[in-house]
């Protein structure tokens, strides 16, 4: 079904009509393709192009996907703030709105835009090799102290989600004076841990479920108040001693600031019925995210709350510019 003003929002974008005179309703939003920026590759990219797809088919026009990467997002959040406030620009967001603007990279913060809509979530998990015999990530910590020796932990670059979730876990064990960081390329966590270059990795889960099962590698944690549906077993990195961790990865999707509410509402409803499908979640089973939908005011408050723990988080690690 293809979503109209009037099945959107009855009551709210009324039909419009000349002053006296029946004239017809003012045309349908959107008129012409909307497109949305994506800022990342990898799962992003994935969930991003089949986000596009899906809501497509409950709107009058696509949604086009198009990749503008680069400066940790920075660039296609300038090129979206560049734009006309009517909609037609849109932007798969993530905390990295916050990690971008808080590093220097932009000059302008959440604020500039209007949240749409929260579609997923995305949690960090630590793995080690199954060699090190450590079982938890307390038995981990307790074993490196009990050494007298840093412990080697990979995650990506300076400043990424991985490397500020990395952060908390340690400050949370008691290790973060007692750290060596080891960043590398994307997907090559499994290989540093295999190898025996690393005593442990952060990253996305998906890229250590294989290896995991295979009993290769251990998860130890995930960084999520609960535990997520790919890994039901694993505990949560607070359950297994690093107390009050919660580092999550969200996406949603986003406006420049000032975009006419009935066409966020437009927007925001056709997001709904795409996350609401078979095919989205089925994704999300395969890929390793869990579906989280949230309307533009709850998602907006949920921006708000995670911009202020990375801001505090960063200016603690000397990461603020």
């Amino acid at each position: 079904m293809k979503l109209t003003k009037r099945t959107l929002m009855a009551g709210t974008a009324a039909l419009a009509l000349t002053l006296g005179h029946g004239a017809p309703a003012q045309a349908e939003f959107p008129e012409r393709p909307v497109e949305m920026t994506i800022l990342f590759g990898s799962t992003a990219q994935t969930i991003g192009q089949l986000l596009s797809e899906l809501m497509s088919e409950h709107l009058p026009e696509r949604v086009v996907p198009v990749q503008r990467t680069g400066g940790g997002g920075s660039v296609g959040y300038q090129y979206v703030d560049g734009t006309a406030p009517d909609g037609y620009n849109i932007v798969w967001n993530s905390n990295s709105i916050s990690t971008t603007y808080h590093s220097g990279a932009l000059d302008f913060d959440h604020t500039a835009f209007t949240p749409i809509a929260k579609i997923s979530t995305e949690v960090t998990a630590i793995a080690v090799n199954a060699n090190s015999g450590w079982e938890s990530l307390s038995e981990m910590a307790e074993a490196i102290k009990a050494e007298g020796r840093p412990l080697r932990i990979g995650a990506s670059g300076r400043g990424s989600f991985t490397h500020l979730a990395t952060e908390a876990v340690l400050e949370a064990i008691g290790l973060a004076d007692d750290a060596i960081h080891v960043p590398y390329d994307a997907g090559r966590a499994p290989v540093e841990l295999l190898a025996g270059r690393l005593d442990a990795a952060l990253q996305w889960p998906g890229q250590f479920v294989s290896h995991h099962e295979a009993g290769d590698l251990r998860i130890l944690c995930v960084t999520s108040d609960e535990r997520i549906s790919m890994l039901p077993d694993v505990p949560t990195c607070h359950e297994s001693g690093a107390e009050g961790v919660s580092m999550v990865m969200w996406r949603g999707l986003a406006a420049p600031a000032g975009t006419p509410e009935d066409r966020i509402l437009i927007l925001e409803e056709a997001a709904r019925l795409a996350t609401e499908s078979e095919r989205f979640h089925e994704a999300a089973r395969t890929i390793g995210f869990e579906v989280t939908f949230a309307d533009h005011a709850e998602f907006g408050e949920q921006i708000a709350s995670d911009d202020a723990m990375l801001e505090e988080l960063m200016t603690a690690l000397g990461l603020k510019e």
